[in-house]
C-alpha cells in the first residue's frame, strides 16, 4: 500500500476529512523535531486529536531545554528553562504529512511543528519552522526551492551477551563493552557490490519497500566502502518535504532495524581510519509556478569567469557565492557535533575548505549541469554535511546563505578546485573550516556572523548554546584513548 503521504491528495487534507479518513481508526501518533534532529511526539487518541487537529496542542518546551540524552542544558536558554517552569510551546499538526505507520499496524502519523504560545510565531529553534522563514524570503520573489539527500551509515549486529543469548539494547551493552566489539553487519571494503546485501536481503529490501510504503522513497540504495555501511539516496522533491522525508528516513531505518536485531549508525565517523558516513544535500532554485529550473543556463556562456559555471545562471551563480561565503559561519549547522569533524579531514573524501567545482568530488560544492545533467536536474551537491546533522537544519542553511548571496549580488569567493587537487584543499580552494565544534560554535556565535544576519540572533543564541553544551560534556569526558595512553606512563 502506497502511503497518503506521497499521494498529492494527502497535501490537500483539511480538518473536515479527518473524521473520514480516520474513521476506523481510535488513535493517532504526533511526532515533532528537535535541534538534533531527532522525532519528539506521543500516541493520542483519535478524539484528542480531532480536537485539536486545527489548534495545536500544548507540548512540553523541555525538548528544547534538554540534549539527546534529556540531559538539561548545563546553561539554561530561553524557550525552556527553570525560571519559565519548562512551559508548554504549541505543537500544530501539518496535515499534509500525513501518513501510515506500516510497522506499527498502519496508525496514522503527522508531524507537528512548534509555535511560541504567546505570538503564535515559530519557535526559533523549531527546524520546520526555521527552513519555512528561509524558503518564504524566496516565495516573496516567486521561486521556489528542490531538494535532495543522501545518506550512508554503518550497521552493527546484535551484541552477545556473555551467555550467549543476543540483545537489541546497544546502548544497555556498551554501557559495560568497548565500541570496538560491536560486529559490523558485514566485513570488509565492498561498496556497489551486488552480492553483499543478500547477506541480509530481508533487511536490505524491508528498509527499500517500507520507504516507500511510508512516503520516503528511496531513489538509489547500495553498499558503501565500509564494513556494514549502507547508502540511499531519497527522491529528489520540495525542499519542505525534503526535510521532512530526510527526517523520516533514519526514522524508519531505526525502527525496520530493531526487529532484525540490527543497530544503524549515523555517526560522522563511527570507525577510526575508516570512512566516515556523509549527508550531502542537493539543492537547486526553481521557478514557484512552472517549476522551471532556473540555476541552468542555455544556451552556455561563451565568456564565462571560469569554465565551471558556463552552464550555471547568474543566479545559479550569485546562489553559490552565497553558500561558500557563508560557508565556515555555519558549521555548526552542518556539522554539529564532536564527532563531526573526525570526519572532515584530509584524505578521506570530506571536504575540509571552502570549495568547489563542476563535477568535482573532493570539493565542498560540487556543481552538477549539462552536459553530465539535464537542464532540468541543475544542481548544486554540498558535501559538507555529515549523516549527524539536522536536514532541516542543513537546507535551512542551504537555502538562506544562497539567497543571501543572490540579494547581495555577490561574486564567487575562490576559483574552482583545479583537477587533481585533493580534498586538502591545497592550491585554488578558499579558507580550511572549522577542526572543531567548538572552533565552529565559536565562528557561529559570534557578533556579526553571517548565521546572526541571516537567522536572527534568537536561534544563534539558542543553537550556539545548545553546541556548548556539547562542547563542556566533551572537554569533561575521560576517553578509552586517554587512560590506555596515560594509565601507566604519566
Amino acid at each position: 500500500m502506497a502511503s497518503e503521504a506521497s499521494n498529492p491528495e494527502a497535501k490537500k487534507l483539511t480538518v473536515e476529512d479527518l473524521p473520514d479518513l480516520l474513521a476506523s481508526d481510535n488513535s493517532v501518533k504526533l511526532a515533532g523535531i528537535d535541534v538534533d534532529g531527532i522525532l519528539r511526539g506521543k500516541l493520542v487518541s483519535k478524539k484528542k486529536f480531532l480536537s485539536i487537529a486545527s489548534s495545536g496542542f500544548g507540548f512540553c518546551s523541555v525538548i528544547f531545554g534538554w540534549d539527546m540524552h534529556d540531559k538539561t542544558y548545563i546553561r539554561e536558554l530561553k524557550i525552556s528553562n527553570s525560571e519559565n517552569g519548562y512551559q508548554d510551546i504549541i505543537a500544530v499538526p501539518d496535515l499534509s504529512t500525513f501518513r501510515r505507520i506500516p510497522w506499527e499496524n498502519n496508525v496514522p502519523f503527522f508531524l507537528v511543528s512548534f509555535h511560541d504560545p504567546d505570538t503564535n510565531e515559530p519557535v526559533s529553534a523549531c527546524p520546520r519552522g526555521l527552513l519555512k522563514t528561509q524558503l518564504e524570503k524566496l516565495k516573496a520573489r516567486g521561486y521556489g526551492a528542490m531538494a535532495g539527500a543522501e545518506y550512508e551509515f554503518y550497521q552493527f549486529k546484535a551484541p552477545t551477551e556473555p551467555s550467549g543469548t543476543s540483545t537489541t539494547s546497544t546502548a544497555a551493552y556498551l554501557r559495560d563493552n568497548a565500541p570496538h566489539t560491536l560486529p559490523a553487519l558485514t566485513e570488509g571494503m565492498f561498496g556497489y557490490s551486488l552480492t553483499r546485501p543478500m547477506e541480509n536481503k530481508d533487511y536490505y529490501y524491508d528498509i527499500f519497500n517500507t520507504c516507500d510504503t511510508f512516503g520516503c522513497n528511496i531513489e538509489g540504495w547500495h553498499t558503501e566502502s565500509g564494513p556494514g555501511v549502507f547508502e540511499a539516496a531519497l527522491e529528489f522533491g520540495e525542499i519542505k518535504q525534503m526535510a521532512d522525508r530526510a527526517s523520516l528516513f533514519k526514522y524508519v531505518v531505526k525502527s525496520v532495524a530493531t526487529k532484525y536485531g540490527i543497530t544503524p549508525c549515523f555517526m560522522a565517523k563511527p570507525k577510526q581510519g575508516l570512512p566516515g558516513n556523509s549527508g550531502h544535500m542537493h539543492i537547486s532554485l526553481v521557478d514557484a509556478t512552472s517549476g522551471e529550473n532556473l540555476l541552468v543556463r542555455d544556451p552556455p556562456d561563451p565568456d564565462p569567469p571560469y569554465p565551471d559555471v558556463a552552464r550555471l545562471s547568474d543566479l545559479g551563480r550569485h546562489f553559490l557565492a552565497g553558500i561558500l561565503d557563508g560557508l565556515p559561519d555555519v558549521m555548526p549547522l552542518l556539522a554539529p557535533t564532536v564527532n563531526s569533524y573526525k570526519r572532515l579531514v584530509e584524505n578521506f573524501w570530506a571536504p575540509v575548505t571552502v570549495s568547489w567545482g563542476l563535477e568535482h568530488r573532493a570539493a565542498g560544492v560540487r556543481l552538477i549541469t549539462p552536459p553530465t545533467a539535464k537542464p532540468a536536474a541543475t544542481r548544486l551537491e554540498v558535501r559538507v554535511p555529515g549523516a549527524d546533522a539536522n536536514p532541516h537544519f542543513v537546507l535551512a542553511a542551504l537555502l538562506g546563505l544562497g539567497w543571501r548571496g543572490v540579494e547581495r549580488e555577490l561574486d564567487l569567493p575562490c576559483p574552482p578546485l583545479g583537477r587533481g587537487e585533493d580534498a586538502g584543499g591545497a592550491g585554488d580552494a578558499g579558507e580550511r573550516l572549522a577542526r572543531s565544534l567548538g572552533e565552529a560554535n565559536a565562528r557561529f556565535m559570534r557578533a556579526g556572523s553571517v548565521a546572526r544576519e541571516v537567522f536572527g540572533d534568537a536561534f544563534v543564541e539558542h543553537f550556539g548554546g545548545t553546541r556548548e553544551h556539547e562542547i563542556r560534556l566533551w572537554e569533561e569526558a575521560v576517553t578509552d584513548w586517554e587512560v590506555r595512553r596515560y594509565i601507566e606512563t604519566v
